[in-house]
């Protein structure tokens, strides 16, 4: 399948996605998959290619209009699907684009959030799991602390069994490696909070990083080398992948 109206809209204009990316400065593959649904570029360069091909935005990508992840999150979302690797740490949760959706939702609990926005928030954050599975899925690189296993493993029962077994199934996708830096290691770098790095098909690199107070997107060369410094300190204090998923099975049997 493809994005007819996409498609429909290059050839009137007499463009190409060769040309669409030299006039918007994005790698010619990143401007091929434009024409696959589900592949909208990122928000910065929208309204340029919708000019260049004499479409509005809501004519090219219908689906930018009910995407239901928050306003100041999507040019992050954005990037995740432009990916071609994600190097993400977390300390305390299960990252978003590997949780179960009662787990999710049980990550919103004692938000003052209404159920109509947690449902939009679960909604949002499983949409873009879809990247781990498409036709060109990134390779995720995911460390964990240790701390997200065992609560995972004193938690409700059934909802942490299930999440502990979608973590061993997404391990087994040859694009997805889940590491886990043991509690015995004491203190590391990583404890200072979670954040993650994109690497996108034209070299570039952007980071996000969250708090308790609000996120960044950063984008800057010289942040993003302070956070890809970090991420390699604190995977170096992670058991391998293999050591790592052995880790998760006993949680998972002994739970």
């Amino acid at each position: 399948m493809m994005n007819r109206a996409f498609l429909e809209a290059m050839t009137e204009a007499g463009e190409t996605p060769e040309s669409l990316a030299e006039q918007v400065g994005v790698d010619p593959k990143t401007a091929a998959r434009w024409v696959s649904p589900g592949r909208i570029p990122q928000s910065r360069h929208r309204a340029k290619i919708a000019d260049l091909v004499g479409r509005d935005v809501a004519d090219l990508w219908p689906d930018v209009l009910k995407r239901r992840d928050p306003v100041w999150f999507r040019p992050w979302a954005d990037t995740e699907h432009e990916a071609v690797s994600l190097r993400w740490y977390e300390p305390a949760w299960v990252p978003g684009v590997l949780q179960t959706e009662a787990y999710a939702r049980a990550t919103l609990a004692g938000e003052m959030l209404t159920a109509e926005e947690v449902d939009r928030l679960v909604a949002a954050r499983l949409r873009r799991q879809s990247i781990l599975t498409g036709d060109r899925p990134p390779l995720l690189v995911a460390v964990l602390d240790e701390a997200v296993i065992r609560r995972l493993r004193e938690g409700p029962a059934g909802l942490c069994a299930e999440q502990l077994e979608r973590l061993i199934e997404r391990a087994a996708l040859p694009n997805v490696e889940i590491h886990i830096v043991p509690t015995g290691i004491g203190l590391y770098p990583g404890l200072g909070g979670q954040f993650i790095i994109a690497e996108l098909s034209d070299g570039l690199r952007a980071g996000y990083a969250d708090s308790q107070v609000a996120a960044h997107i950063v984008e800057g060369v010289e942040d993003v080398a302070t956070l890809a410094g970090r991420w390699e300190r604190i995977r170096s204090f992670a058991l391998p992948s293999s050591a790592s998923l052995a880790l998760i099975k006993e949680a998972a049997q002994h739970g």
